[in-house]
């Protein structure tokens, strides 16, 4: 849908525009994967920017209501899936729970904090989804708990195909408010990046481990 397109690249624009997203393909970044990256994505910063955080949150809301009939509940991925899916489950007068990376190894040893109820329908909110592991992970873990994953809304994806295998594979519904190819395109048109690196950071995503 051309609505669609259009908030594809207004996000794209906000992200770019208060470095939420950076693109260096001269000096790459260091994943935590250990992978080289032309490009490095924060979207936590979009949360010290009221009107961007705003809008972000409106259009998530959209998302979940359009393409996830019947969510009863939010879920976010800690960390910085936590606040999206809160300001998201606000915004539809929705229950919310999150997912950790792991459970605490004291108290109630909980991986899951909030409400669960079994048979709920939960909707998962990311903030960014690259090789969609672990986003894999805690829904995996949400399944596990009892309840209906009807599947998963972020602000950026990069479009891996390895992360697109993954979801396919276990049935998973994912949207994306942006992604990695309206990402050049915008960065090419508001002159972030010069038409000689583009060919660059479309070689990295087809072979992000061994770019560089």
């Amino acid at each position: 849908m051309q609505e669609s397109a259009n908030v594809s690249e207004k996000v794209a624009g906000l992200l770019l525009g208060i470095a939420a997203i950076r693109i260096d393909t001269e000096e790459p970044f260091t994943w935590a994967s250990g992978w080289k990256s032309p490009i490095y994505c924060d979207n936590r910063l979009t949360l010290s920017y009221p009107s961007i955080r705003s809008y972000i949150r409106d259009e998530l809301s959209i998302l979940v209501k359009e393409k996830f009939d019947g969510t009863e509940a939010i879920a976010g991925v800690a960390t910085a899936g936590i606040p999206q899916g809160v300001l998201v489950a606000d915004c539809l007068g929705l229950p919310f729970m999150y997912v950790r990376s792991k459970a605490k190894d004291h108290g109630l040893t909980n991986r899951i904090e909030g409400k669960i109820t079994r048979g709920q329908k939960v909707v998962v909110i990311e903030d960014l989804v690259s090789t969609g592991g672990s986003s894999m992970n805690a829904i995996e873990a949400l399944q596990h708990s009892g309840v209906e994953v009807l599947g998963m809304a972020s602000i950026f994806s990069y479009g891996f195909k390895k992360a697109e295998d993954l979801f396919r594979g276990k049935g998973i519904s994912t949207h994306s408010l942006s992604n990695y190819d309206t990402l050049i395109d915008v960065a090419l048109k508001e002159n972030y990046v010069k038409a000689a690196e583009v060919d660059q950071l479309k070689l990295w995503r087809i072979d992000p481990a061994h770019w560089g």
